[in-house]
């Protein structure tokens, strides 16, 4: 993960809490970047080495990267492209002082942001992992030319709200519903079943935080 000083033109595609799903939309995106800058919470190491095989990935751990992701720094500062980026998973992580930075990389809140303090880029890519509630699907894509930096950010398509998919969707949310009754954790209920970990956790924790919800009220929730 050397950082590459060469000052000419840059892409790079920068996502964050894919929470174990990469989407094929996403990858077409990703197509033809220099770089890919990982916000955290990857939750699996296969998606990383599919993003490795697009280009050289940069990636910090977030709070849901477990056992396997031991060896991913917290907080990455390096050099790429002629400018100086600094990465976290959460904003309240980020240094007090960010004017040495061209571009700073958080994620967490699964929620787009872009601001301006002095020279220095924020952005947060939001989500391109399961959908929460009914908050867009998003990414980013920086360009960057002789210093200057250039975002555009990314709308996904959720091919899961296609509608002959909330079916299967109902059952598997009223299958999490009852084993979540019976105490078993997200973890044990997805890999039981060899279900996404983050869309399990993300149905878990609905039920778990809206009393009395049942599977539609979950799906409305979740924006299906």
């Amino acid at each position: 993960m050397a950082g590459n000083s060469n000052p000419g033109a840059m892409r790079l595609g920068v996502l964050s809490d894919t929470h174990g799903l990469l989407r094929q939309e996403v990858l077409n995106r990703l197509a033809g970047s220099d770089a890919i800058l990982h916000g955290g919470d990857v939750n699996n190491q296969g998606i990383l080495i599919t993003l490795g095989g697009v280009a050289p990935v940069y990636v910090v751990r977030g709070n849901n990267d477990r056992d396997w992701a031991d060896g991913i720094p917290l907080s990455l500062d390096f050099t790429l492209g002629g400018i100086r980026i600094f990465m976290t998973h959460k904003k309240r992580d980020l240094p007090d002082d960010l004017s040495p930075y061209d571009l700073v990389i958080y994620g967490h809140s699964h929620r787009y942001d872009e601001a301006r303090q002095g020279r220095t880029v924020l952005l947060n890519p939001g989500s391109c992992g399961p959908r929460r509630f009914n908050q867009p699907i998003t990414m980013a894509l920086v360009d960057v030319k002789d210093g200057k930096i250039k975002v555009m950010r990314v709308d996904i398509e959720d091919k899961n709200r296609i509608k002959n998919h909330t079916v299967n969707l109902k059952a598997q949310i009223e299958t999490v519903i009852k084993e979540t009754q019976k105490g078993r954790p997200a973890v044990e209920i997805a890999a039981r079943r060899d279900w996404d970990v983050g869309l399990v956790e993300q149905i878990a924790r609905l039920y778990v935080t809206h009393p009395g919800v049942d599977a539609d009220g979950i799906m409305a929730k979740m924006g299906l």
